[in-house]
């Protein structure tokens, strides 16, 4: 009996020591598998906070990178107006556009450009017989000077250097200074409708030889319309000299000059130009009218912009020694932009 209670006692001490050793490791294995859950849900918290933050930083660089651009490299904004737009995108003017303003410039007997024009002409089929010649060179200063900022004064000058054969009588020959031609415009600053000056002219009996100039002081008005218009520009000179002073044996002078002009330019500073310089003698009652075809092109030497262009000169109409048929004209202008 007592052997069977002892081995009972054994069996219920093993299955009661079996039973708390595993309720403890149990209540330790839950313990364990809580902690780590926390452990576990703490980092992944963390990772969410780490990702956030990650995200945020992110964000601001973007942010950082938009604004550099926008400072640094404004882009195309529909608001502004094409040129407007296109001038924000673009670098300044080229080379090219700016040898192409100039000559439109040029185009324009009163624009504010200084210019310094050396005009030669050669003239044929002159004299009694017909078979002279006379060659001129023009300097022909071009002066602008601001007056306010509504008004402009512009000062043209034209010193003729002559030289003739067989003009007077066959055998002969002239050489020396002409008449100088002096004329002051007064120009509005501005461009619309047209572009208008005024002012007096004056011929200054400066010729070193008898043949080639009036003798005579000589007065008078001279007028200038234009209109420019893209590559365009129309327009006419005009005025009256009338004798004031001078020597008792020459004739007096009562002279009109009338001398229309159109001329289109490209953007390649090319320029092509019809005119005439008609002159009408009131005493003589006789015109003289050369009809022009030009063309000439805007270069630079260095830094130095230079129009060199080239004329067909061709009369309709001259006095009875006066030249006929063609000749030509070759023209060299430095030009001196403002600045």
């Amino acid at each position: 009996m007592i052997n069977r209670i002892s081995l009972l006692s054994i069996v219920l001490s093993s299955v009661l020591a079996g039973m708390l050793t595993t309720g403890i490791y149990g209540q330790q294995e839950t313990k364990g598998t809580e902690t780590e859950k926390a452990e576990a849900t703490t980092s992944a918290d963390g990772a969410v906070e780490m990702g956030k933050e990650s995200k945020k930083s992110t964000f601001a660089a973007s942010i950082s990178e938009a604004d550099r651009a926008a400072l640094f490299e404004p882009a195309f904004d529909p608001r502004l107006p094409a040129k407007e737009t296109s001038f924000r995108n673009s670098d300044r003017q080229t080379p090219q556009d700016d040898a192409a303003a100039l000559a439109k410039k040029l185009s324009n007997p009163v624009s504010s450009l200084i210019s310094l024009p050396f005009q030669s002409n050669w003239d044929f089929g002159m004299g009694p017989n017909g078979d002279g010649f006379r060659q001129t060179l023009n300097v022909q200063p071009v002066i602008p000077i601001t007056l306010n900022k509504d008004w402009n004064l512009i000062s043209r000058t034209i010193i003729p250097i002559i030289g003739q054969q067989d003009v007077v009588a066959d055998g002969s020959s002239q050489f020396g200074l002409g008449d100088i031609t002096q004329a002051f415009f007064f120009s509005p600053n501005k461009t619309e409708p047209v572009i208008w000056a005024i002012g007096p002219q004056m011929m200054i009996p400066t010729a070193t030889n008898q043949y080639l100039g009036s003798k005579k002081l000589s007065l008078g008005p001279t007028f200038l319309i234009l209109k420019q218009q893209g590559p365009w520009t129309v327009g006419t000179l005009m005025g009256h000299f009338w004798s004031v002073a001078g020597s008792d044996t020459r004739p007096p002078v009562s002279l009109t000059n009338f001398q229309p002009f159109v001329s289109y330019g490209t953007k390649s500073a090319w320029t092509f130009t019809l005119n005439t310089e008609s002159t009408y003698d009131w005493k003589a009652e006789q015109w003289n009218v050369p009809l022009h075809l030009s063309v000439a092109k805007l270069v630079r030497f260095g830094k130095q912009p230079v129009s060199i262009g080239g004329t067909l000169r061709c009369w309709t109409a001259s006095g009875p020694t006066g030249p006929e048929g063609c000749g030509f004209r070759m023209t060299v202008t430095p030009l001196f932009p403002r600045k």
